[in-house]
């Protein structure tokens, strides 16, 4: 069902279980280093539109003011806004959807539900794998010229790295579909920079361009199944054509119109913040381990390790009571690649204590 455009090497690995996520890896008792969700008690601005929604729930969903909302939260009119159901919904629409492209290009490794809509709506999926001698960073001209459906994320599940936006614009152009996957943008932040670094989101000159969000990972609401897409609006009509009658719950479209005010905004760029320092500290106490080297310039909640053996360690850490994310379910990577869920300090001090156990023994 798809081809593959390989690195230098040209060695095509086994096929990955592309329905494997994170949350498979976790269990009672194991502190969970794998599902890249910010874990945190709900902010009053969010848990109380939320809470009051419950009362309206016998009226059908109105998404016209959560979809207000977001537009104004990202310089866009509503009309190219389309709310759905978690950004893995969005996935499915676009497969759906798109049904008449000729050649849909997955750049890889990346989350594995674009690729898994796209297969299960027939697509015939060719792949292209960045090097992970060259940090996993977006070559542009790898992009076959005559792609018009490209799917790429930024900042890249699991890779943690974050592409230029400017890398990413040259991918647009008429014919095209060019999807962006953002849902990790809101945890991003640079020195001196406003607002999130390399984001596309606002950018309306690009054709073809749409972008996807998800709500799910800052704020906690995997649970609530809430993100959006933003898009020419002639494209979202399309999606819109096939998805479900009021696909978004009344709490979830609450969750959407709280996210997009002007004071979670301002709460999520101070997560972002600490979470790099938060990421830093990570960082540092991996690469002084022997044999781990971190995957490229991580910038996102996650960071992705090499070590051989890692399906080994990955097994041990578990029964010691820690879940990592294993990466031989990526394209692109393999059994010695771990993802790593960025947390505070103390626990990735108590994790990296029982992996450099694991590490000497």
């Amino acid at each position: 069902m798809h081809g593959q455009l390989t690195g230098t090497s040209g060695v095509v690995p086994a096929e990955p279980d592309l329905a494997h996520h994170g949350d498979a890896e976790v269990g009672e008792g194991l502190v969970d280093l794998a599902v890249n969700v910010r874990r945190a008690p709900m902010p009053s601005w969010l848990a109380d539109p939320v809470t009051a929604s419950l009362a309206d729930l016998a009226a059908y969903p109105d998404p016209g003011p959560a979809r207000a909302a977001v537009a104004a939260r990202h310089g866009r009119p509503p009309a190219e806004v389309l709310l759905t159901a978690g950004a893995a919904e969005g996935f499915v629409l676009l497969a759906q959807a798109l049904r008449g492209v000729r050649r849909p290009v997955v750049v890889h490794p990346q989350f594995t539900e674009p690729e898994a809509a796209l297969r299960a709506a027939g697509h015939a999926v060719e792949r292209v794998l960045l090097d992970p001698a060259d940090g996993f960073r977006l070559a542009p001209e790898r992009i076959p010229a005559d792609a018009d459906l490209v799917m790429i994320g930024n900042p890249t599940n699991p890779t943690s790295v974050l592409h230029p936006a400017a890398d990413l614009a040259t991918l647009a152009r008429p014919g095209r579909v060019l999807v962006v996957d953002e849902a990790f943008a809101d945890t991003t932040a640079a020195p001196g920079v406003p607002g999130e670094p390399e984001s596309l989101a606002a950018r309306r000159d690009l054709p073809g361009l749409l972008v996807v969000r998800s709500l799910t990972k800052t704020w906690g609401l995997a649970g609530l199944r809430i993100g959006y897409l933003l898009g020419e609006a002639a494209l979202l009509e399309r999606l819109a054509a096939v998805q479900p009658l009021w696909a978004v719950a009344t709490p979830a479209l609450a969750a959407a119109s709280a996210c997009a005010g002007p004071e979670a905004v301002r709460a999520e760029r101070a997560i972002a913040g600490q979470l790099t320092t938060d990421r830093e500290h990570l960082v540092a106490r991996l690469s002084a381990l022997p044999g781990v080297r971190v995957a490229g310039r991580p910038a996102s909640a996650f960071v992705l390790v090499h070590r051989p053996g890692a399906d080994r360690v990955r097994s041990e850490l578990r029964r010691r009571g820690w879940a990592v994310r294993r990466g031989d379910t990526f394209p692109g990577l393999g059994p010695d690649w771990l993802r790593i869920a960025v947390r505070d300090r103390a626990t990735t001090d108590a994790f990296i204590e029982v992996l450099a156990e694991i590490l000497e023994a």
